[in-house]
């Protein structure tokens, strides 16, 4: 293998995994939600750095599968979750 070509293959591995480490050390808490709107019902579980982001990442996921339309997804994540659990991740 040429000289140049295994370099710029190192470079590249050392790239994408310092890539990988620094997504997931930023993802410090991970929340599961349920969310209830118009009599439908969904779960989504995500990470972020608090547990505020993980939450709302999670409420935004559940509510795009039971509402539709922009204006429905936000009342939608607007209200509280049915239920919520975060743990550290």
């Amino acid at each position: 293998m040429n000289p140049r070509k295994l370099a710029a293959l190192v470079i590249g591995a050392a790239f994408a995994a310092f890539l990988l480490y620094s997504t997931m050390a930023s993802q410090q808490v991970a929340c599961s939600v349920v969310m209830e709107f118009d009599g439908r019902r969904d779960s989504a579980t995500a990470s972020g750095a608090t547990e505020s982001a993980a939450e709302q990442q999670a409420r935004t996921t559940a509510c795009a599968t039971i509402s539709s339309g922009m204006n429905d997804r936000i009342a939608c994540g607007n209200r509280p979750p049915v239920r919520k659990d975060c743990r550290a991740a």
